[in-house]
């Protein structure tokens, strides 16, 4: 049994991002056989449930369904995944989690007993709610799911005091960084990080990927119009968030392509940009958002690219100051660390448990 809610935890894991939405896979086993499988692999698109029973066809009737999340029981871009489980005479159902979310938990769970199909709920229930760490918090918030990525030198500098800052960290870790933004839905920066580099921030590997939207806070419209993101906003989307109301400089950006809102604030965004179907956030920024977003407390997760080398200077990126006493400033929880190439990559998170259980 162990063994077919793994690969249904697998399957959800090449998902690489389903938006607002939970990763989540389903396997359908009978007689002994993996009969049909599935993964929801994008919002608005067919459930794991879906894909697995439409693969198996006539077999799915008599057979067990392993399935890392309760099927939906309400209509929404889709229609319910119970009924249609239901439908194809499915006997037996194992669900590592119930649905999260307390509008709807344990409903697809009791329509499909109330059609007297056999229910066990719990199997891998720790390894599903790792898969969906991100679409859990942000249930909580309202909020993507921030990823905060910083490359620094050992002493935490992001650029030499001259401003050379190419490259802080070598080949290895730079592509990784790609695979990163391939696993998001969206990346955000401010102008300033604009002005000084002129990113793309786009995904650049061997393989065929979604590009994220590219997300800027520029309150004053001071991105140029010959940047790389304007100058590709037709190709892959560009949200910029102000406050100008200089209409002929809105009208430049707009007929380049880039959209346009509001700012008011920086919690304000994050809930906009969420509403608007962005379940996975990263944050490729300077010091001044950085801070901000560290300050706020608005950061889930933090990776951290570390070059073994020590730079010296001012040039950090956290400029808030602490007067303590040190128990008060807040701790990320270190999840795992590991070499890339010749640097050091941690990745943490907010209110974890770290690698070794501690708190």
């Amino acid at each position: 049994m162990q063994q077919y809610m793994q690969q249904a935890i697998q399957l959800a894991k090449s998902a690489s991002s389903t938006g607002v939405n939970p990763r989540v896979g389903a396997v359908v086993v009978k007689d002994g056989r993996v009969v049909g499988f599935g993964a929801h692999l994008k919002a608005g698109e067919a459930h794991a449930e879906v894909h697995a029973i439409r693969m198996a066809g006539a077999a799915a009737y008599g057979a067990t369904m392993y399935v890392t999340l309760e099927p939906c029981s309400h209509y929404g871009k889709t229609p319910p995944c119970a009924d249609l489980v239901v439908e194809s005479g499915i006997k037996r159902v194992v669900i590592a989690m119930t649905d999260p979310n307390p509008l709807v938990s344990g409903q697809g769970i009791a329509r499909l007993k109330a059609a007297g199909i056999d229910v066990e709920v719990g199997l891998l229930e720790s390894e599903a709610r790792t898969l969906n760490v991100a679409f859990l918090r942000s249930l909580e918030t309202k909020r993507p799911y921030v990823i905060l990525k910083t490359a620094t030198s050992l002493d935490g500098k992001v650029a030499l005091d001259t401003g050379d800052s190419k490259w802080v960290t070598g080949t290895e870790a730079r592509r990784d960084v790609h695979e990163l933004r391939a696993s998001v839905d969206a990346i955000l920066t401010g102008v300033g990080t604009v002005l000084a580099d002129d990113p793309a921030l786009t995904v650049r590997l061997d393989r065929e990927t979604t590009e994220p939207l590219r997300v800027v806070l520029d309150r004053e419209l001071r991105t140029p119009l010959s940047s790389q993101l304007v100058r590709t906003a037709n190709d892959v989307p560009v949200l910029l968030y102000t406050t100008s109301d200089d209409q002929t400089k809105r009208d430049a950006f707009i007929e380049r392509g880039v959209e346009l809102a509001a700012y008011t604030s920086l919690d304000a965004v994050l809930q906009d940009v969420y509403a608007r179907g962005i379940g996975r956030l990263l944050v490729e920024a300077g010091p001044t958002l950085v801070t901000s977003l560290l300050d706020g407390r608005f950061v889930d997760e933090w990776v951290m690219y570390q070059s073994p080398r020590v730079f010296g200077g001012k040039g950090g990126f956290y400029r808030s100051h602490h007067d303590g006493p040190l128990d008060a400033i807040n701790r990320y929880d270190v999840q795992s660390v590991e070499t890339v190439g010749a640097d050091i990559k941690l990745i943490m998170r907010e209110g974890e448990s770290d690698v070794h259980g501690n708190r």
